[in-house]
């Protein structure tokens, strides 16, 4: 099969290599272009996932390796580098230190200390969530903050918007503090020792810790002051999730009168007359049904619990014999007219039933009873104080590569869909017609227990919830010990990062604290996939000559500036590309190209290695540049732009920020 590829991939090649037409620069070069293009293409649009799209790069670069210089072995490299086994092993080590309940320890304190002061709360949500980031994937702590920012915002009345991006910000550039903070800073390092010349050695782990303090406070500083009021307050305080969704004129309780035609059809049935009503809540005398509604039979007196708009409502009412829940509670009162059976006024907060009343009700319920239990149909019943609303939010990583529906998430949940927030868009209608995207806000009605289960997912974040797993608190100090001891002997170098990270994880795994199963949930296999698919992008760039022909056109527009004013160009340019690609695609790319031009401006190779893994590792542009500004994008409410407006800004503070700090750390 290998020797079919490369005769296939020899005969496409050679008739292009004939052309008539002289190509101002190699075939290889030409190649090698033609594939980053491509790449790039399908980085920014995602007709298929960034994991499937980079697996494909390595499959391409193999398939080429006549021109792209990258043999089977290397192609596959990424899978045994040790970027891409220390990734894997900082997940399961931060999934370690979550599951004792640490974060959550602190946020709790640092909660108490915000209070109802707004500077306060900012002031916690910055410094809980930047440091941390050093040594515990930011998305972890991101995950943890969100619904505890979005609670403590909705108790003392401020926008959840003023606080979330300062917390994606700043748990970004807290992943500046180490090299495991980042995988981007991962990654730079096994680029650099490919592409550095025999003399490069892997960094450090705290081999720019100095400049990334440096970067941590000057965006700390910057987003209690400027940033503050740069970061608009799209979502107004509210009491409750369907308020921060809008749904007072979506949400509707309507009663089934005696005569109706939906007497004796299931529920299902109403979707099937392409009506955008959802039914999510069946009340039948004194019982709540929430789960396997759709095969469930409308019975006279059910009161339902719709979702809907106003002229799809009232269309239904007028066909179906319905009657508005306080209409039937009004009329009831004033003897207007008889309630219908099995209709429970108490439950509905209304007390004025007689005895006789009583006892028809009674028997009502009994009969519906016996029919249930002569059809077989099991009714889950469910006090209503089980019942809650709640927002879902998707996070990056699984929910980036799937192309689920809102049927497909009710179904593997449990749960009733009601609403979509992404970013400042609210969707109320058409729900079934709606995929799935990563930073989602769902607003969903669910069972607690389902809640509960659903908290322990980590595919997704309930953001309006008090709610906090239960760990064993007892395992906090063997933890801690663990993380501790594998940044300690990496720092002093007694065995390597990955050593010493795989070392860690064997030590979670025989102290109790994660099981094998928790662990290989707690990866997110498409970045491990997206972080080795790519890895052979750099062999290429650098084997095909293609990093010394971008080289020369940098420094040939660049010939009349400053090394140090170059060096910040790049920094610049290197962060905007990240914006449009992966942080892994950026560094690999841009990484070979900035050795290359300080090999021609005989500039130290080290500074422009610093200004690209820095300028990959914060994108502050897009909300999807970064997985935590993605995670903040639909709970925030936040339109594509705020990201720009807030971010660049300090973007370009960092530019020169950084720029200084490499001159002055590592000389130019």
């Amino acid at each position: 099969m290998g020797t079919l590829f490369c005769l296939l991939s020899r005969n496409i090649g050679r008739p292009l290599q004939q052309l008539p037409v002289q190509l101002p620069v190699s075939f290889d070069v030409v190649v090698v272009l033609v594939i980053i293009a491509a790449v790039f293409v399908l980085f920014v649009t995602q007709p298929v996932p960034i994991d499937a799209t980079a697996v494909g790069l390595m499959v391409t670069l193999i398939l080429l390796g006549e021109w792209t210089g990258v043999s089977p072995e290397q192609g596959v490299s990424g899978f045994s580098n040790p970027a891409t086994l220390t990734v894997l092993a900082m997940f399961v080590l931060s999934e370690g230190v979550r599951r004792t309940g640490v974060i959550q320890i602190l946020t709790r304190k640092l909660i108490a200390f915000a209070g109802d002061n707004e500077f306060r709360q900012l002031l916690a949500t910055v410094t809980l969530s930047g440091p941390p980031g050093g040594v515990v994937s930011n998305v972890s702590v991101v995950a943890v903050l969100i619904p505890a920012v979005t609670n403590l915002a909705r108790k003392t009345g401020t926008s959840p918007s003023k606080l979330l991006i300062p917390l994606s910000f700043a748990s970004m550039l807290g992943g500046m503090l180490t090299v495991v903070g980042t995988i981007t800073n991962l990654l730079a390092s096994e680029v650099w020792v490919q592409v550095g010349g025999s003399d490069a050695q892997p960094f450090a782990l705290l081999e720019f810790t100095q400049l990334g303090a440096i970067v941590l406070l000057v965006g700390i500083v910057y987003l209690l002051t400027v940033g503050r009021y740069l970061t608009p307050a799209r979502i107004e305080p509210s009491e409750s999730p369907s308020d921060a969704f809008g749904m007072t004129d979506y949400l509707t309780d309507v009663v089934v009168m005696e005569d109706s035609p939906l007497v004796g059809s299931r529920v299902g049935e109403l979707s099937e007359r392409d009506l955008d009503l959802d039914v999510f809540q069946i009340v039948r005398g004194n019982r709540t049904l929430t789960r396997g509604l759709r095969s469930e039979r409308i019975q006279a007196g059910d009161v339902l619990s719709v979702r809907a708009d106003q002229d799809t409502l009232q269309e239904v009412i007028e066909h179906d014999d319905l009657q508005l829940l306080p209409e039937v509670m009004e009329a009831a009162a004033d003897d207007d007219e008889p309630l219908p059976p099995a209709f429970s006024p108490r439950r509905h907060g209304w007390e004025s039933l007689d005895t006789e009343d009583s006892g028809s009700l009674a028997e009502d319920e009994t009969q519906s009873e016996d029919a249930e239990e002569d059809s077989g149909e099991t009714i889950e019943e469910t006090p209503d104080e089980e019942i809650e609303l709640t927002e879902v939010v998707l996070l990056p990583g699984p929910w980036s590569s799937r192309r689920s529906g809102v049927a497909d998430f009710e179904r593997d949940y449990d749960v009733t869909v009601l609403a979509i927030r992404r970013g400042d868009e609210v969707i109320r209608q058409r729900l079934r017609e709606v995929r799935l995207q990563a930073g989602d806000v769902i607003l969903v009605q669910a069972q607690d227990e389902v809640l509960d289960r659903i908290a322990t997912d980590t595919n997704v974040v309930i953001s309006s919830d008090e709610r906090w797993e239960e760990f064993d608190r007892s395992k906090i100090p063997i933890a801690l010990g663990i993380l501790a001891g594998v940044l300690g002997l990496a720092a002093l170098e007694i065995l390597g990062l990955m050593t010493s990270a795989l070392t860690g994880v064997a030590a979670m795994f025989f102290t109790g604290i994660l099981t094998p199963e928790e662990a290989y949930e707690a990866v997110d296999w498409d970045v491990i996939f997206m972080v080795a698919g790519v890895i052979p992008l750099g062999i290429a760039v650098e084997a095909s000559g293609t990093a010394d022909v971008i080289a020369d056109l940098v420094v040939s527009v660049s010939v009349l500036l400053p090394v140090t004013v170059v060096l910040g160009l790049f920094y610049l340019g290197t962060a905007v590309i990240t914006e449009m690609v992966s942080n892994s695609a950026s560094v690999v790319l841009m990484l070979p190209i900035g050795v290359e031009v300080a090999s021609q401006l005989d500039a130290n190779a080290f500074a422009f290695v610093m200004a690209v893994t820095f300028a990959a590792s914060t994108p502050l542009l897009t909300p999807v540049g970064y997985q935590t500004n993605l995670m903040v994008y639909g709970p925030g409410g936040y339109k594509f732009t705020d990201f720009a407006r807030v971010g660049a800004p300090l973007q370009l503070i960092l530019t020169v920020v950084t720029t200084a700090g490499i001159v002055f750390f590592w000389g130019i």
